[in-house]
């Protein structure tokens, strides 16, 4: 875990999160905390109470979270993770992206439909997976987008699965610095 100035983030900077969808449609957009970073990547802090927009709908976060943006020298780059605290809807909701990439103190990446979610029974499921396939059509998704899409999905389901590395409680450590910060 590392604190301080890295990478020209603060800890506890605020940061814009801002999803889109293919063919730059705007999605899920909303405020966090840069908290660190470790081996893993990067992590923002998202306290209970956020307010999450996209077109036609609002969202509060109900307890605090944790996102996570795989670090630059990542296998595979191409998802975003949320972790939440007890009392979330999900143990862990992953959104399979372009890999994201900072732009300054915003942080972009295009959803590509499929998500990876680790349920509160211990289960595991992938969703989203017939909208993935209306949007190859609809939106004209390229080969490569598709074929990165599907490796992304695969890979982070496993590791879901199997509860690796950072699907194993490594999250618990950061959502604690969450509950712990004056931002609140």
């Amino acid at each position: 875990m590392v604190v301080g100035r890295v990478g020209g983030r603060e800890i506890g900077e605020q940061v814009r999160v801002v999803m889109s969808k293919w063919g730059g449609r705007p999605h899920w957009e909303y405020d966090a905390r840069w908290l660190g970073t470790d081996h893993h990547g990067e992590w923002l802090g998202i306290p209970a109470g956020t307010l999450m927009t996209r077109p036609g709908a609002e969202y509060v976060a109900p307890t605090d979270q944790v996102g996570l943006v795989p670090a630059v020298d990542a296998g595979d780059r191409g998802w975003l993770a949320w972790f939440h605290d007890d009392g979330g809807a999900v143990e862990v909701y992953v959104d399979i992206t372009s890999p994201p990439e900072w732009d300054r103190s915003t942080l972009r990446a295009v959803d590509l439909d499929l998500d990876v979610i680790g349920d509160l029974d211990g289960s595991t499921r992938i969703d989203d997976e017939d909208e993935f396939a209306e949007h190859q059509v609809e939106f004209g998704y390229p080969a490569d987008v598709i074929a990165g899409a599907l490796v992304s999905c695969e890979v982070v389901h496993a590791a879901v699965l199997a509860r690796t590395a950072p699907y194993d409680g490594t999250a618990a450590a950061w959502i604690a610095q969450v509950g712990s910060r004056e931002w609140r």
